[in-house]
């Protein structure tokens, strides 16, 4: 199994959104859409969990370098709605990590919250009518 992800930029933040389960075989994946939202975006990188079905220790070291090389660029990243399975230590190396109970809860961290510019996403990203189980 693999993610599929979804960007939105917004003015001062960005969001990216991740489903499916962040394993070692989906972290190039994921390594490209943390590139393609430093690329993209401003400010913060919000990393909303809400739809990941879970985390293995490589999909862990992931975001944990993922928050290394936004920091490199002078950009942070925040993690909204972890999966219940585990939660991320990061090395001493890390920079600090905020963690949100959910995506509204960091979003309003960050308020006042322009609204969406441009969004993008993965061509199997589920869509309302699709429901992970």
């Amino acid at each position: 199994m693999t993610i599929e992800w979804q960007y939105a930029a917004h003015e001062h933040l960005g969001v990216l959104s991740l489903a499916g389960y962040l394993g070692a075989e989906s972290t190039g994946r994921f390594t490209g859409a943390v590139g393609w939202a430093l690329a993209r975006g401003t400010g913060p990188v919000v990393l909303d969990l809400t739809r990941l079905l879970g985390w293995s220790a490589d999909g862990q070291s992931a975001v944990a370098q993922a928050a290394r090389l936004l920091a490199e660029h002078g950009r942070s990243l925040e993690l909204a709605a972890i999966p219940a399975d585990g939660s991320l230590v990061p090395d001493a190396t890390c920079p600090d990590i905020p963690v949100h109970a959910d995506l509204p809860a960091a979003l309003a961290a960050h308020r006042p919250v322009e609204r969406v510019g441009k969004h993008w996403r993965t061509g199997n990203w589920p869509t309302a009518a699709a429901t992970l189980h």
